[in-house]
């Protein structure tokens, strides 16, 4: 066998796997602040204003990467986070200033725990998070960004039917080649903390095991993903990806449907923290995390090191 890996030219001719910039989306926060503020908790990412958008915007693009997954912050929230689908509100605007300046692919976040004053994904009554009272304001975020010029709307809330309740309202309003990437295997994840601090998105009470997978079910995991299929999801996502790199492999083996990995906050703050003490190499780190992503079956990897990687 090692005649196979004696120098560099036989190791790359026989590689199995590679991961370039076009397997990259990159994750961008957007508020209505007019400065740049870096998040304390991701070394290197940043909470950008609508007027910064276009310089970062054309930097991903000229590295190659082919589109970009869109976080709102509004400065206004409430019980039922009605910015989320205002059209006049931060993602709808930011919308608009991508794909008047790039190219790029735009896909966008569907959810309410941005944009409501409880931190929770859905409508709360008494406590609980009610699942069906939340599917019409999904819809209505959803076509919100369908009409701003979104190229993909991404339910990440975990309620059941959303999938199928987005679908029906972006088809009755003659939207029809708008694609769903839906969070299909979302689980509770201690790995999402940075993200929440950086999209001001912690839940004010309780947390969201009543919705978001417990890690331990893989079955489970398998079922909700085809749910999702039967709903018209045109692209499923395992999150986080790390930890579950099983999960990306058992859900690509059984639907071979296009699949997204996400590529989570508190896996990227790890490897910069570490990096930051000298501890591993970053650039080598980065590689190997992103090829074993890649390796378990994900078509395509959302990662804040997107930038990172493809500029090396």
């Amino acid at each position: 066998m090692r005649r196979l890996r004696k120098n560099e030219k036989l190791r790359e001719l026989l590689k199995e796997y590679n991961v370039t910039s076009k397997d990259l989306i990159y994750p961008i926060f957007v508020h209505e602040k007019n400065k740049v503020e870096e998040i304390q908790s991701m070394p290197g990412q940043f909470r950008y204003p609508i007027s910064k958008l276009k310089e970062i915007t054309k930097k991903v693009e000229d590295l190659g990467i082919p589109g970009i997954l869109l976080f709102g912050m509004p400065e206004k929230k409430d019980e039922l986070g009605s910015e989320s689908f205002n059209e006049k509100g931060v993602v709808q605007k930011a919308i608009r200033t991508i794909k008047e300046n790039t190219n790029l692919l735009v896909i966008t976040d569907i959810c309410l725990c941005q944009y409501t004053s409880h931190g929770h994904c859905g409508v709360v009554c008494d406590g609980i998070i009610k699942n069906d009272d939340t599917l019409n304001l999904l819809s209505r975020i959803a076509l919100s960004h369908a009409k701003a010029g979104a190229d993909i709307v991404a339910p990440s809330d975990m309620m059941d039917g959303r999938v199928n309740a987005i679908r029906s309202e972006l088809d009755k309003n003659s939207f029809e080649d708008i694609l769903i990437m839906s969070y299909a295997a979302k689980f509770l994840s201690s790995f999402y903390g940075p993200f929440r601090e950086a999209a001001h998105s912690a839940p004010t009470f309780g947390d969201r095991r009543t919705y978001q997978m417990d890690p331990a079910n893989i079955l489970e995991a398998l079922r909700e993903v085809e749910l999702d299929i039967q709903e018209g999801a045109d692209i499923i996502m395992v999150k986080p990806a790390l930890a579950y790199l099983d999960v990306i492999f058992r859900v690509k083996e059984k639907f071979e449907m296009p699949t997204a990995a996400y590529n989570v906050s508190g896996e990227y703050s790890m490897v910069k923290a570490a990096s930051k003490m000298g501890w591993i190499d970053e650039k080598k780190v980065i590689d190997e995390l992103l090829l074993a992503i890649k390796r378990a079956g994900a078509d395509f990897i959302i990662s804040y090191f997107a930038l990172d990687y493809a500029s090396l």
